[in-house]
């Protein structure tokens, strides 16, 4: 079989036809700024809020620390209800707030901010806290605040989506490395006299982890769905390798359903590959488990390591695994690498989606 054949069988677009697919496909759906329902988008905005009131009594007449403490702890007893209270409805209204545009948000985001600062002020005046309740101060502080949240809300969700199309591109692309084609290629190559059936498999296997790169990709996938690719990619890397690289598989179903950034196992199999088989004329074993502890999802990839090698590369793929699952599931999401003897592991955990998350998810086809 020729080359020209083998590529064929690909069924890969060519570059000029690929960016202009991807570029006439509808955008995805916006993400959703007033997202607000994660532990950690709570914990700073309760802290931003803290620290302002904080500082702005630092601005009252001397009196002391005490004086400056009772202060800021008669305020809280208003700010934080209300804090929490802003958050609720945003959480609650992210959908029908999130079909308008970013200045809507905003402005929406400092509406509710102003009727939560008339909240507080009308909390503490109720207990007698306060003396001539201050309302237009508070609605104006109340606003400020909220737009100075909605605005880091609507940094993140830049920082998550690609704002061009190019920019995506480049994104999508560059998941799968260009020596890694070739040497697929060669494989398939060396197996079409001797193992025809086998080519076709690495192939096909290869063909469908293209497909999925280059295709328009959703914000976040399931861990059922990085799996399946990262047994196609280990497929391949085993018709190279042979028994020079052994993989065990220990899938916990309840786990499937977590929600990571797509490809996200992709560079960690790698690593395991690269770093772990290439290096070793006796090879390696690369180990993929999956478990659901409680409300979490726990995945582990590990692989040992040839004797006297250390962990090479720059780590630019582990950081950008690290930042990727930072924006989708930010402080409830973890990601952590060991290196321990020869063993090498990296481990990622996310929270598990409520069944409510799961049935508002679309249905595929």
């Amino acid at each position: 079989m020729k080359d020209s054949q083998i590529l064929s069988t690909l069924q890969l677009p060519r570059p000029p036809r690929a960016v202009r697919a991807c570029a006439d496909r509808a955008t995805p759906p916006p993400a959703l700024v007033f997202d607000a329902c994660h532990v950690g988008v709570v914990l700073r905005a309760v802290l931003v809020v803290q620290a302002v009131i904080a500082a702005a009594l630092l601005f009252q007449p001397a009196g002391g620390v005490v004086q400056w403490l009772l202060q800021v702890g008669l305020i809280t007893s208003g700010t934080l209800p209300a804090t929490l209270l802003w958050l609720v409805v945003g959480c609650a209204l992210k959908r029908p707030l999130g079909r308008l545009s970013h200045t809507g948000q905003l402005a929406a985001g400092a509406a509710l901010g102003a009727l939560a600062g008339l909240g507080a002020c009308a909390l503490l005046a109720l207990l007698g806290l306060a003396g001539p309740a201050p309302w237009l101060a508070s609605a104006m502080a109340g606003a400020l605040l909220a737009a100075g949240l909605v605005a880091a809300l609507i940094w993140r969700v830049r920082g998550r989506v690609p704002a061009a199309t190019t920019a995506r591109l480049a994104e999508l692309q560059s998941r799968i490395r260009p020596h890694f084609l070739f040497n697929t290629l060669n494989t398939a190559i060396a197996l079409v006299r001797g193992d025809p059936a086998r080519a076709e498999a690495v192939l096909e296997d290869l063909a469908e982890l293209f497909r999925h790169a280059l295709a328009e990709q959703d914000d976040t996938s399931t861990l059922a769905q990085e799996i399946a690719l990262a047994r196609q990619y280990l497929g391949i890397e085993q018709a190279r390798f042979g028994k020079r690289l052994q993989v065990e598989w220990s899938i916990d179903a309840r786990a499937s359903s977590a929600r990571l950034p797509p490809l996200i196992l992709q560079p960690l199999v790698e690593n395991a590959v690269k770093h772990g088989v290439e290096p070793s004329a006796a090879g390696a074993q690369v180990r993929i488990s999956t478990e659901r502890r409680g409300d979490m999802a726990l995945v582990k990839v590990t692989n040992t390591v040839p004797a006297g090698q250390g962990r090479g590369g720059h780590g630019i793929a582990l950081k950008n695994v690290h930042d990727r699952l930072k924006l989708l599931h930010d402080v409830q999401g973890t990601f952590r690498t060991a290196l321990v003897g020869r063993l090498y592991q990296a481990r990622i955990e996310v929270p598990m989606p409520s069944r409510a998350e799961i049935e508002r998810e679309p249905k595929k086809p």
